[in-house]
């Protein structure tokens, strides 16, 4: 199992790689208040002073440490700039490729110069980690995150918002399920408060990964001990507590050996804590850190295979879906073209693949428009609407001139009834606009295509194209329902079969006359009439006789039953218009349009893709390529050395 900790530091090098945190890999995330004793941890675990230290936020970005165990055959020799290095102590940061320190101060100042390069000077933080790998024969394998110590108010160059800017770059590490939470607290501070735990728990309230460290025990009032703390009397923490002690400032500042500071802390634990004291200390602390984590990986495994075989298959899809690198732009060019014309035409005819399911689309859509938008509209259309009795009356007494008429005269009933005619060309007329608008519409989900989303150039000569095409048919399919108007207007068919019933209406209102006294009473229709006439506003009264009655409601009449054909006629001829002028002629001549205007030498530089698809092809690339690693490393495990 000890081989389970290298596993997991190779996953680490190869998500590092392509700065993905897609995989969340187990290791230890070191959590603490600012001066809590952190960096005094890390460096005793490794044995070196290798921290920047400093007042006020030192930690400013997180530090990904992997401590890797060298063996007496592990010493390496490896070439650097030309020149061979032997070291059985050395660090390697991921930023500086192959470039090997031997010199652990040279490792602090370049850790500082990279939180500087990063967060800046002004003791801002950055989420962006620093990886640094320590090769030691006295270190155990580790994987460890230091993150910046817990503050509660802004200090000098701090930004305001320091302390929850910090927070949440604690939860985003912590709340990994896969990561082992180090909650590191001063001693000589009251435990029941300590901010690390408080955090621990709020992500880890059953405690299943959480392990509590006290530093400082020999800074403890005289009198007092954490003996209660220690033991978990305080506050319970389920994978244990563990006490150590740091080298104090002095210590550090006269460069103490961290070999002598062990040996004087567990000289102090078994004085201190005899009953305990091995349970304690940093010797102990390491090899608990290891156990944890191999265990931690053990159970982790399963599930991370899964998880990376599945982000395999879902990286393998949308690198297709990207496409392969262009080499026969003719060919590809045709391609598109030809495909985006087949989903044009699919999409009207109703046999696309992927059919809308949130709303009607393209054949659906115009069918929508034709028998319910424009069919709704014409039966709204009032027969006699705009007409009053007087324009009746004034149209019948113009058409006689200076004689009075013995008959209704057939030229007011033909002006009139034109006029009521030309009032269903509008709609016809807003029919075309909005089927054109939905044929523009489908330009665009026809474009969602992949293809045309590499080449953005080509879906905008594509758009154009088509709305040119359509924009070149919208004057000819107006002039044809315009001139289906007209054609109504042209000629008034009175001989009409379905209008036989006029001589029927001129009987009928004749026969109701002469049955009734010569004040008749006022049909249905006139007393409604007149309602209406009242509501509007007043105009000079015009006062009718019995015959003028009689001849207004034969030419109301009349106009009603000849509208309701003309509307018919409209109703069934203005949909068959545009289909074959707009719909239909698009459909037909789209590809050949499309070939013509852009399957052109000079047009290949439409080809060229977008800066965004090549980059999303690139990182879909690299992060296949290390799942790939991944799964070959993780393959590599065989299951003894689980357990």
């Amino acid at each position: 199992m000890e081989n389970l900790i290298p596993v997991i530091n190779k996953l680490q090098d190869v998500f590092n790689t392509v700065g993905s945190e897609t995989v969340q890999l187990p290791q230890i995330v070191v959590i603490g208040s600012q001066s809590s004793g952190k960096s005094s941890v890390l460096e005793s675990l490794v044995g070196r002073d290798f921290l920047p230290r400093g007042t006020g936020i030192v930690t400013r970005r997180p530090l990904v440490l992997q401590l890797i165990h060298l063996g007496r055959d592990d010493v390496e020799t490896r070439t650097q700039d030309g020149t061979f290095i032997k070291a059985d102590e050395f660090g390697k940061f991921l930023h500086t490729k192959n470039k090997v320190y031997t010199d652990f101060d040279e490792i602090r100042q370049e850790i500082v110069n990279e939180t500087d390069r990063m967060s800046g000077t002004n003791k801002g933080i950055c989420s962006e980690p620093i990886n640094l790998k320590v090769y030691s024969g006295k270190v155990v394998n580790l994987t460890l995150v230091d993150l910046p110590g817990i503050t509660k108010l802004p200090v000098g160059d701090q930004p305001a918002d320091i302390e929850l800017q910090i927070r949440d770059l604690c939860l985003k590490y912590i709340s990994n399920p896969n990561s082992v939470i180090l909650a590191v607290t001063s001693a000589n501070t009251d435990f029941a408060t300590s901010e690390s735990v408080k955090l621990a728990r709020d992500v880890d309230p059953e405690g299943r990964r959480t392990l509590a460290v006290i530093t400082k025990l020999d800074l403890m009032d005289a009198g007092t001990d954490a003996m209660d703390v220690l033991c978990g009397r305080v506050i319970p923490v389920k994978l244990g507590i563990i006490g150590v002690v740091n080298r104090s400032q002095a210590d550090i500042n006269k460069k103490k050996d961290l070999q002598e500071a062990l040996k004087d802390e567990a000289i102090f634990l078994q004085k201190k804590y005899p009953s305990i004291a091995n349970r304690n200390g940093t010797s102990y602390l390491a090899k608990t850190l290891n156990r944890l984590l191999m265990h931690h990986i053990r159970d982790c495994l399963p599930e991370l295979k899964t998880r990376v075989n599945v982000l395999i298959a879902q990286f393998q899809s949308l690198l297709a879906s990207f496409g392969e690198p262009v080499e026969d732009k003719g060919h590809l060019l045709l391609q598109i073209i030809t495909k985006f014309a087949s989903a044009y035409c699919n999409t009207i005819e109703g046999t696309a693949k992927n059919i809308e399911t949130a709303e009607l689309c393209g054949g659906a859509r115009i069918c929508y428009i034709f028998h319910e938008t424009f069919g709704r509209t014409l039966e709204s259309v009032d027969p006699l609407g705009g007409l009053s009795t007087r324009d009746v009356l004034t149209a019948i007494r113009n058409a006689t001139g200076p004689r009075p008429a013995l008959f209704v005269p057939e030229i007011s009933f033909e002006l009139l009834v034109k006029r009521q005619i030309r009032r269903l060309e509008e709609p016809s007329l807003r029919c075309v606009e909005l089927v054109h608008e939905e044929m523009q519409r489908m330009i665009q989900h026809c474009g969602t295509q992949q293809e045309m989303l590499r080449f953005p150039k080509l879906h905008e000569r594509i758009i154009d194209v088509v709305t040119n095409l359509l924009r070149r048919r919208l004057p000819t399919t107006n002039a044809m329902v315009e001139n289906l108007v007209a054609i109504e207007l042209a000629y008034i068919n009175t001989k009409h079969p379905d209008f036989s019933e006029a001589h029927f209406v001129h009987r009928s209102v004749y026969d109701t006359e002469s049955s009734n006294h010569p004040t008749r009473a006022l049909t249905k229709d006139m007393v409604a009439k007149h309602t209406e006439e009242k509501d509007k506003p007043e105009q000079p009264v015009m006062k009718l006789s019995t015959r003028e009655q009689r001849d207004c409601e034969v030419i109301e009449r009349l106009i009603k039953s000849y509208f309701l054909i003309v509307r018919k006629n409209t109703q069934d001829s203005i949909p068959k218009a545009i289909m074959h002028f707009l719909v239909n002629h698009v459909k037909d001549n789209l590809q050949s349009e499309l070939v013509s205007q852009l399957y052109k030498k000079e047009e290949v530089t439409l080809l060229e893709e977008s800066d965004h698809i090549a980059a999303r092809r690139k990182e879909a690339q690299e992060m296949l390529q290390a799942l790939q690693r991944s799964s070959h490393i993780i393959g590599e495990i065989r299951e003894i050395h689980l357990w």
